[in-house]
């Protein structure tokens, strides 16, 4: 059976190479910081490392976005892992939590049920807010040929899934039907003191935006 220091070692090089080449804000970039900060999160909450680093790694793998459909997704993912030996225990955990982490514009009604779980979900979500959250969202914008923004366009409120990935939205569109919205889902108190200052920044940005945009400053 493999280690988990080779695990770990082989993940790293897998989603390297699924994701360095990415530019719609999900590159190994992306993958780093989560799984660093779910790292720092999961030694501070004390509990399974391993899970939470390996979850990190691979949860863009399987993102629905980023493949034909989840299924799709979870599958390159369950199959990479079977490969690798990872002990079912955590194989499976791994699966839950990537397949409950995402925000999928608020749908998502599974409650993340394990604190490596929640650890990895605020991680993601901490990396979708503050200064790296809006390049994210910029590129994410110009990676689908979207607005930066368009003032006769307004924010949608109770989204279906199918609504919010149709595309009929912009980058500042995306800040209130997603991005405001994150601060309040943290599950870790690390998360929730971090999550304080990138809303905060958030907004400030914003402010800029629009006096820019109706040029006032």
């Amino acid at each position: 059976m493999n280690t988990k220091e080779h695990i770990i070692k082989a993940a790293r090089e897998f989603v390297y190479a699924e994701l360095g080449g990415d530019s719609s804000g999900h590159d190994w970039w992306h993958v780093h910081r989560v799984t660093e900060m779910a790292k720092t999160i999961a030694r501070k909450e004390n509990v399974n490392v391993f899970v939470c680093e390996l979850a990190a790694l691979l949860h863009d793998v399987a993102d629905e976005k980023l493949n034909q459909d989840e299924e799709t997704g979870v599958n390159k993912v369950k199959t990479w892992m079977d490969d690798h030996e990872v002990d079912e225990v955590s194989a499976a955990h791994i699966l839950e939590i990537i397949t409950t982490m995402s925000f999928k514009g608020g749908t998502q009604k599974k409650e993340m049920s394990t604190l490596e779980g929640k650890i990895v979900q605020d991680a993601d979500r901490l990396d979708a807010i503050g200064a790296i959250g809006i390049s994210r969202v910029m590129c994410y914008a110009g990676f689908k040929g979207r607005p930066i923004h368009d003032p006769d366009m307004k924010p949608r409120e109770n989204l279906t899934l199918e609504e919010y990935r149709s595309g009929k939205d912009t980058a500042i569109m995306h800040f209130y039907e997603k991005l405001l919205k994150l601060k309040s889902t943290m599950n870790t108190h690390t998360a929730k003191e971090l999550a304080v200052g990138r809303h905060q920044f958030l907004e400030t940005y914003l402010e800029q935006f629009y006096a820019e945009w109706d040029a006032k400053k």
